[in-house]
């Protein structure tokens, strides 16, 4: 899990924005402060699983001092942002009966799904 750095900023009579030096164009806002920390954490997740899907490398996290001597800076709250651990695909081997392999793949097909979608789906 890695950390990453948010700011906040605040222009009177706007919300609470946010932003992310480590990713150009992930912003987000809220109404509050909490709201717009419980926002960052959405914009964050769903951009680096876009990222993730696009094939791009994920940034290091950037040094906190680094971020705070850009001069556009100075007058932003700093936060930081926990990304959700990877949860990589892992290929099994598994043993089943006949009967209870056959029940599986009924079931999963009554779901239009796969075998293994529908015993993650059923696992989940």
């Amino acid at each position: 899990m890695a950390n990453y750095i948010a700011l906040i900023r605040k222009e009177a009579e706007s919300d609470f924005g946010v932003d992310f030096p480590d990713f150009p164009g992930c912003i987000t806002a809220g109404s509050t402060v909490d709201e717009a920390k419980d926002m960052a954490v959405e914009a964050l997740t769903l951009h680096i699983e876009g990222m993730v899907e696009d094939g791009d490398d994920i940034p290091a996290p950037s040094d906190l001092e680094a971020v705070m001597s850009d001069r556009d800076n100075r007058d932003t709250v700093a936060f930081l942002v926990s990304t959700p651990e990877e949860d990589k695909t892992v290929r099994v081997n598994l043993t089943f009966r006949q009967s209870t392999l056959a029940a599986i793949d009924r079931n999963a097909a009554r779901r239009g799904k796969s075998r293994s979608a529908y015993l993650a789906e059923v696992g989940a």
